[in-house]
């Protein structure tokens, strides 16, 4: 890495960039908020741990050692909100998170706030705070407000009917980088819960798909397609289907596989 004027290391290269130079990234969710856990997921290679606010205990105090961690294996950090809030958005920002997922993003109007609430005045509504906050290196980062609105990857998610009907003009919204296919909450909207194999389910993924990987290949620059996936999907239908993210797996979910993996190992010696 390379050293900044002031003698701060410079960050490598961010999630954003990597997306942009054309890579697919796979990355795993922190529901646990714990340190040695996020310090475990970044020494073994993810791309990225997505720290879960939404379904997971934590909040931004918990965020914080996990975001030590991160760094410290050189790991980016997502995060995906609880709501669409400028609050939570702010405060995940401000730790130093790369990108920021909203959940159950339904119309463009609220893509549009969501492109607001990361964005300093003029162009949106974010609070500054540049000189005392970790993601600037606490003011010693002099370019941080500039790169930090070229850098932040927003990502939208869609999960519902509505979502899927107003996805073209989701993505359309200025400042939306990614739209990312959440099937669970899918099959849930059309009173299938926990069957995103169903066959509508399928449908309106594939409706997303189609509309967001038309208008990147229009735009040239985005918005791009990220997929949360289930441990049952294969990687090579994401890694062939366009997406640039993918998280699949939990971390609750692979310690729980692994103890119960350990036990009928044991066991089954007898």
């Amino acid at each position: 890495m390379e050293k900044m004027n002031n003698g701060c290391i410079a960050s490598p290269k961010t999630l954003k960039s990597r997306i942009q130079n054309g890579e697919v990234l796979y990355g795993v969710s922190l529901l646990s908020f714990s340190p040695t856990v996020a310090e475990i997921l970044g020494y073994v290679g993810y791309d990225f741990v997505l720290i879960d606010m939404e379904h997971g205990p934590g909040g931004i105090s918990d965020a914080l050692p996990c975001i030590h961690a991160l760094a410290a294996t050189q790991t980016a950090a997502i995060f995906r909100v609880p709501e669409n809030s400028p609050v939570w958005v702010r405060k995940a920002i401000d730790l130093g998170a790369q990108g920021i997922i909203f959940p159950m993003i339904e119309d463009p109007e609220s893509a549009t706030k969501a492109v607001l609430y990361c964005r300093y005045p003029p162009a949106g509504v974010r609070a500054v705070a540049g000189p005392i906050v970790r993601a600037s290196k606490y003011g010693l980062d002099p370019d941080y407000p500039d790169r930090t609105s070229k850098e932040l990857l927003i990502v939208c998610q869609i999960e519902s009917e509505a979502g899927v009907k107003n996805v073209k003009e989701i993505a359309s919204v200025d400042g939306v980088d990614m739209i990312m296919v959440g099937p669970l909450d899918l099959s849930a909207s059309i009173g299938c819960l926990t069957n995103p194999k169903n066959e509508k389910v399928k449908m309106m993924i594939d409706e997303v798909e189609k509309t967001v990987l038309e208008l990147e290949r229009k735009d040239g620059g985005g918005p791009y397609l990220g997929r949360f996936g289930t441990a049952s999907d294969g990687p090579q239908q994401y890694q062939n289907g366009g997406y640039r993210l993918i998280r699949v797996n939990v971390d609750v979910i692979l310690f729980k596989n692994a103890c119960l993996e350990d036990i009928k190992r044991f066991k089954s010696a007898k």
